[in-house]
């Protein structure tokens, strides 16, 4: 059977990625919208839209950051050292 612990690291990175962009972005943009019911206004989503833009795209850079310099504690990471270790005593 194949390994695909490598397919699920790295779906998990994409997941990972794609949630720390889009929850800023959904929420900024919900209160934004919220704020321009209230106020009848027309600028407050697009205004906060674009803040959570940039915390998402500062998330990004913090998580690949980490990524990059092996600091990351995803599951599968952690499941494929073990499985390494694992594969090492069975062998012997």
């Amino acid at each position: 059977m194949k390994d695909n612990s490598k397919v699920m690291r790295s779906f998990s990175m994409i997941s990972q990625f794609t949630i720390h962009m889009l929850v800023p972005i959904c929420m900024c943009s919900y209160v934004g919208y919220l704020l321009d019911e209230k106020f009848d206004t027309s600028f407050w989503f697009i205004f906060l839209f674009f803040i959570g833009a940039l915390a998402g795209g500062r998330n990004i850079y913090h998580l690949a950051q980490k990524i990059s310099n092996g600091k990351d504690h995803m599951p599968s990471k952690m499941y494929g050292s073990n499985q390494k270790k694992s594969n090492k005593k069975e062998s012997q």
